[in-house]
This record gives C-alpha cells, sequence and structure tokens, in this order.
C-alpha cells in the first residue's frame, strides 16, 4: 500500500463545515415542513427549543451555506482544481459504461474499481457529472429560492415572478430533497474503499491509501485526460 496526497487543507476544512452546514439545514427543514416533530431532531442529537429558533436557524445557516457554495466555487477556478478534477471530457464517455457497470454489479461480486483516484485526477466521470449537477444546479437553485424566504415582504416582488410563494416554496423543497439524496448516495460511497472508513480518513488527513496491483499503469491512464 502506498499514500497518495488527494484533499488539500483547504477543501478538508470547507468539506467539514459544509458538511456541518448540510446537517442544521436539514434537521431545521424538518422542523419547519412539519412543526411538531421536535423529537426528530432531539433524537438525532440536536435540540429547537421552538419553531421560531428553528425559522431563526435556518435563515442563518442557509446564508452559510451561500457564502460557503461561493467560496468553494471560487477556489476550484482560482487553484485550478475545476479543471483538473471537476471538468468533465470527451475522454471520460468510454470509461462512463464500465465505472457504471461497477456499482451496479461490479462493486457486489468483489471485482476492482476500474478508476483509482491521483492527484491528477480525484473524480471518475459518474462523480463529475454528480458534482457538476449538485452544486453549481441543485445548490444554487436552493440558495436562490431560499434567500427570498428570508424577508418575504421585502422581497415579494422577486417572490411574485417566481408564481407566488407556493411556486416558490415547491421548488426550494425539492432542490432539498435532491440534497438530501446526494448527501446520502455520498455517505453510501464513502463506504467503498479499501475499509469502511478509509474515505473518510482520507478527507481528514489528505492521504489515501493505494495498492500497488491498484496502481498498475493500465488503470492510472483512466485518471487522466
Amino acid at each position: 500500500m502506498k499514500k497518495v496526497y488527494l484533499h488539500t487543507l483547504t477543501i478538508r476544512l470547507w468539506h467539514w463545515v459544509n458538511a456541518a452546514i448540510v446537517i442544521i439545514l436539514t434537521l431545521t427543514g424538518i422542523q419547519l415542513r412539519a412543526p411538531g416533530t421536535e423529537t426528530i431532531p432531539e433524537i438525532l442529537g440536536l435540540w429547537f427549543p421552538d419553531y421560531n429558533t428553528a425559522v431563526l436557524i435556518h435563515k442563518y445557516f442557509g446564508f452559510a451555506m451561500a457564502a460557503s457554495v461561493i467560496f468553494w466555487i471560487v477556489y476550484i477556478i482560482s487553484s485550478g482544481s475545476f479543471r483538473k478534477h471537476y471538468l468533465f471530457r470527451l475522454s471520460d464517455i468510454p470509461i462512463m459504461g464500465r465505472q457504471a457497470r461497477y456499482y451496479v454489479i461490479g462493486l457486489f461480486n468483489g471485482e476492482k474499481n476500474p478508476f483509482v483516484s491521483t492527484p491528477e485526477g480525484k473524480f471518475n466521470p459518474l462523480q463529475k457529472l454528480t458534482y457538476g449537477a449538485v452544486m453549481p444546479v441543485v445548490l444554487l437553485v436552493l440558495i436562490i429560492t431560499g434567500i427570498p424566504f428570508s424577508d418575504i415582504f421585502y422581497f415579494r416582488n422577486a417572490i411574485e415572478r417566481f408564481g407566488g410563494i407556493r411556486s416558490l416554496d415547491a421548488l426550494h423543497v425539492i432542490a432539498a430533497y435532491l440534497c438530501l439524496l446526494n448527501f446520502l448516495v455520498h455517505l453510501y460511497m464513502t463506504t467503498m474503499g479499501h475499509h469502511v472508513f478509509d474515505h473518510i480518513k482520507s478527507m481528514i488527513v489528505g492521504y489515501e491509501e493505494i495498492s500497488e496491483e491498484e496502481d498498475s499503469p493500465s488503470e492510472v491512464v483512466l485518471t487522466k485526460g
């Protein structure tokens, strides 16, 4: 086994701060969508004394999410990370079928992952498509539809342009469900290392362990381009 440095300190700090924001927004969102279900956040280890408190927490953590997304976009572009890790290329297309087959069949048959993360390319084509859909699209929809709720009187004209508060709320909730689904899938994907906590560990220390067998030339080629 050898260690490969994949995640910078900046990305690791951002990742865990953003994860905390997502969790808080999810728990307060549950309480806002279904008043009287305060026991759900309580069971999960958090407690919001009343509906108004949940509203305030959700509001300010929503602003924190907006700042987090803006920071992420600025960072990956200015650092060159977008071009290196997130940009979908034509050379990724032939790999998509193999990667999809691995997730659906190969993983459960004990086959090797056809993609090996390297400092030159951390994400396989399906991961690139997912990040491309969630970060710039779904999260931006969530933020744009959420800001008017911070002060519905001040943003009443904007709300009317969205078709009214019910239409705006529907868009916001759909985007929130998509984000929650992505969060759950993301948690599942973290278990796909050599050991169940390997990917989580790498997001703490920055390094990921890769076996010499995985690091063969035929496999590494798939991570480039």
